[in-house]
């Protein structure tokens, strides 16, 4: 006879696995914010010795931490869907 869950174990399962999925993807933030800021202090000492290019390495990099920023974003809202929204409850079929 094998083991059988009954339904309230297996949704504390599933919402406590969904509670570690968006832990972890909101580490995924982490990435950005030091990225940025790398970018952001490499543009300053870019600038520092070039001053009259300032526009087009304000602009490129501005463009580069926009696009950095997405993947916090997506991370973000992946972690939020886990908790609030949490899909997953649905395959349990209860």
């Amino acid at each position: 006879m094998p083991f059988e869950i009954g339904p309230l174990l297996a949704k504390a399962i599933v919402l406590c696995g969904s509670a570690i999925g968006g832990g972890i993807a909101l580490i995924a933030g982490i990435g950005p914010g030091i990225g940025e800021g790398y970018t952001a202090g490499k543009a300053c000492e870019a600038v520092a010795r070039q001053p009259e290019s300032e526009g087009m390495i304000v602009r490129t990099m501005l463009i580069g931490q926009a696009v950095s920023e997405t993947t916090g974003i997506y991370s973000l809202f992946f972690a939020l869907a886990l908790l609030f929204f949490n899909p997953l409850i649905g395959y349990l079929g209860l």
